[in-house]
């Protein structure tokens, strides 16, 4: 195993694995240099220049972008000097010539509320309170942490661009973007679809859609990605838009069996108002689906049941846990084992599942234990006894590395999303796909060789290859 590369932050002794750059050793040593284009998961890009440094190695004094830089032995990398801290003002001031500020850079933030008529009669649409992620800005933070002055020496241009509000699911407001490329670089190196893009507008680079007017013409799959990565409010869920989240809830989607970890955000009368991927989360590394991503609104739903209840006279009755598990109890003690069956919920985890068979066979001592979404076609059944095999122990991201993919009546980028990512990501790094199904699928584009079989006939194409 390579030997990790010592060098000093700020006076302070980091490690950084071969191949790291300084920013993300010394985010891992809890050492913090404000950026913007940088993300996790994504390359290094270096576009906003926002977490440069000052580097001393060999005898040689250099300012580098530490988002692209990597260190080297006993380099000496400075964050705060004077020269170093000019510099970034420097650089967000120029980002501010195009970005509303009115409120990034005043004094009086903390003690001025969404209602408050500003003192320093700054317009309605130059502050803060009109953005629909002003407690939530990435942005925000990076301003107010390298300390601008009050007036900037720099002229504020409006682009005066319209809210593209035509697309469903999100909106997209390019006056608040800042260029930093996160949305298309996450479409493009993290999702593998072109839906976005670097576009020009009068010699200015802006984001836009590739193909079209729209995300539909574009071929967006709304998985929301661009939207987590965003540091702005340019790109906001339409859902909830205004809501403000008083805590986080680290979950599992269960709209298909990918089990994706997502960050929930509730709002204080506990409504879940966002649904977002968790960069740490093993299954999906960050990533969603458009189930996964705006489909999250059912446990908001009026019906939902949150209490137990009895029904006496076909009228339901408040009950307490205790006394609903024991009236359960006392019905199922009539029946014998075999007369019981346990059918699990398909919105349940893998953990559900679990303890719900658990608790059938060692409980209620019966076998039939089943979910209503469990189903094994003839061609599940023939590669099982073949290959004397149900599934696997691999991650899905293994998927990227392989040589050849083959996909079998089935359409993951509806149905399993996520797990359709590795398969295009291992595309463009040149693995054969191969796809046999009747129907003509996205994965179909990404073919190297499609069969259609007879309807009904999948599973003797495939045990006839393998």
């Amino acid at each position: 195993m390579p030997e990790p590369i010592k060098f000093t932050i700020d006076g302070q002794q980091v490690e950084a694995a071969p191949g790291q750059t300084i920013l993300q050793a010394a985010l891992e040593a809890g050492i913090y240099i404000p950026y913007l284009c940088y993300f996790p998961n994504m390359k290094p890009y270096g576009a906003c220049r926002t977490c440069v440094v000052d580097t001393e190695a060999g005898g040689r004094k250099m300012t580098l972008a530490s988002c692209t830089a990597t260190p080297m032995p006993d380099m000496v990398v400075e964050t705060k000097n004077e020269s170093v801290s000019e510099l970034r003002r420097g650089i967000i001031e120029l980002l501010m010539s195009e970005h509303p500020h009115g409120c990034l850079t005043c004094h009086r933030i903390e003690l001025c509320g969404p209602q408050d008529v500003c003192q320093r009669h700054v317009d309605v649409t130059d502050r803060c309170t009109i953005c629909p992620k002003n407690e939530r800005c990435e942005l925000k933070d990076t301003v107010r942490s390298v300390e601008l002055d009050l007036r900037t020496p720099l002229n504020y241009n409006r682009r005066d661009l319209p809210i593209h509000a035509d697309d469903p699911l999100y909106d997209r407001d390019y006056n608040l973007c800042i260029v930093c490329a996160r949305c298309v670089r996450v479409c493009d190196e993290v999702r593998g679809d072109t839906a976005l893009t670097l576009t020009s507008r009068s010699g200015v680079s802006l984001v836009g859609t590739s193909h079209g007017t729209s995300l539909m013409e574009s071929g967006c799959e709304f998985c929301g990605a661009c939207i987590d990565v965003c540091p702005t409010g340019a790109l906001v869920e339409r859902e909830y838009k205004w809501e403000k989240a008083s805590r986080q809830v680290t979950t599992t989607c269960t709209n298909c069996a990918v089990g994706c970890q997502m960050i929930a955000e509730v709002n204080r009368f506990d409504k879940v108002i966002r649904f977002r991927g968790d960069v740490n989360g093993a299954p999906n590394l960050g990533q969603a689906c458009f189930k996964g991503k705006f489909g999250y609104d059912y446990p908001n739903h009026r019906s939902r049941l949150k209490r137990p209840y009895f029904r006496k006279g076909g009228i339901l009755t408040n009950a307490t846990t205790e006394d609903a598990l024991a009236a359960a109890a006392t019905a199922l003690s009539k029946y014998s084992p075999d007369e019981i069956a346990v059918i699990a919920s398909p919105r349940g985890s893998n953990e559900d599942n679990f303890i719900a068979q658990k608790f059938a066979r060692t409980v209620l001592k019966t076998n039939n234990v089943d979910s209503a979404h469990n189903f094994i076609d003839d061609m599940t059944k023939h590669i099982a006894e073949r290959w004397d095999i149900e599934h696997t122990k691999r991650s899905i991201w293994d998927i990227e590395d392989a040589k050849s993919v083959m996909v079998v009546s089935g359409n993951p980028t509806e149905d399993q999303n996520v797990l359709a990512v590795p398969v295009k990501r291992a595309a463009k790094r040149g693995a054969k796909i191969v796809v046999i199904d009747q129907r003509e699928t996205e994965l179909t584009r990404y073919a190297d060789v499609w069969l259609r079989p007879r309807i009904g006939t999948a599973h003797m194409a495939v045990m006839g290859i393998v």
